[in-house]
C-alpha cells in the first residue's frame, strides 16, 4: 500500500476489513468486536495517516472510519473497536480521541492496554482515572485490550489482575471486558516475558485470576 493517496488506502482499508469479516459471516462466525488498527497511538499507515503530522488528523479519521463502515456493512451490530497503548497515560488518550472526535472519527468502544511493573498501584490508579475520563468526555465504554506482566512474578501478577478486574468492574457495563495479550506465549518464547504460561508449557498462577472473577 505504499504508493496509495489516501483515497486509495480508504478504499483498500474498506476492501479488506469487509473482506475478512464477510468471509468469517459467510462460515459462521459473526465477531461481536472489531478493532481498527492496533495500538494506534500516533495514527496508522504512516506517514498519511500519521496524527503527529501535518494534515494526519484528518486522514486519520477517514481510514478508522473507513473500517467502521466496512464492519457495520457486514454486520451493524458489530462493535467497532480503536485501541491505544498505555491505557494510564491520560494525554495520550485525549490526544487520539479528541483529533478522532474533531475530525469527524466513528467508534464504539475505546480499547486500552495496560503492562504494569511489579509496582503496579499507580499504573492501575490512574489507568482507573482515565477510564472514567473516556467514558464520560466520548460517552463510550472502554475495554482493556491487552494486559500482561511478567511471568517470573506470578502472584504478583494474579494480584494485578484480581485488582484490574475490580476496578474495570467498578464500572459497570462502562467496560466491556479484561483480556490477558497472549498469554500462551511460555517463556522464554522468542524473549517475550510478559505471556502468562511457564517453560513447561502450562498455565502459572496468574491466570488463576480469571477464575476467580
Amino acid at each position: 500500500w505504499t504508493s496509495m493517496d489516501i483515497v486509495a488506502l480508504k478504499q483498500a482499508i474498506y476492501n479488506h476489513t469487509y473482506d475478512v469479516l464477510n468471509t468469517l459471516k459467510q462460515n459462521g462466525v459473526t465477531p461481536e468486536w472489531v478493532q481498527i488498527g492496533n495500538e494506534t497511538d500516533n495514527g496508522l499507515l504512516w506517514p498519511t495517516g500519521q496524527l503527529s503530522l501535518t494534515g494526519g488528523p484528518a486522514n486519520y479519521a477517514v481510514l478508522i472510519n473507513s473500517g467502521y463502515d466496512a464492519a457495520k456493512a457486514v454486520n451493524s451490530a458489530i462493535k467497532v473497536v480503536v485501541h491505544v497503548s498505555n491505557g494510564f497515560d491520560n494525554a495520550l488518550f485525549r490526544w487520539n480521541f479528541d483529533a478522532l472526535k474533531n475530525n469527524g472519527g466513528k467508534w464504539d468502544v475505546i480499547g486500552m492496554s495496560v503492562y504494569p511493573d511489579a509496582v503496579y498501584s499507580n499504573y492501575l490508579n490512574n489507568l482507573l482515572l482515565n477510564m472514567n475520563d473516556m467514558i464520560t468526555r466520548y460517552s463510550k465504554p472502554v475495554m482493556i485490550s491487552e494486559v500482561g506482566m511478567d511471568v517470573n512474578n506470578s502472584a504478583g501478577c494474579k494480584a494485578m489482575l484480581t485488582d484490574l478486574m475490580t476496578r474495570s468492574a467498578s464500572l459497570g457495563q462502562n467496560c466491556l471486558g479484561v483480556f490477558y495479550w497472549e498469554p500462551e506465549a511460555y517463556y522464554p518464547w522468542k524473549n517475550y516475558n510478559k505471556g502468562a504460561f511457564d517453560s513447561t508449557g502450562k498455565p502459572t498462577l496468574a491466570m488463576d485470576a480469571f477464575l476467580l472473577n
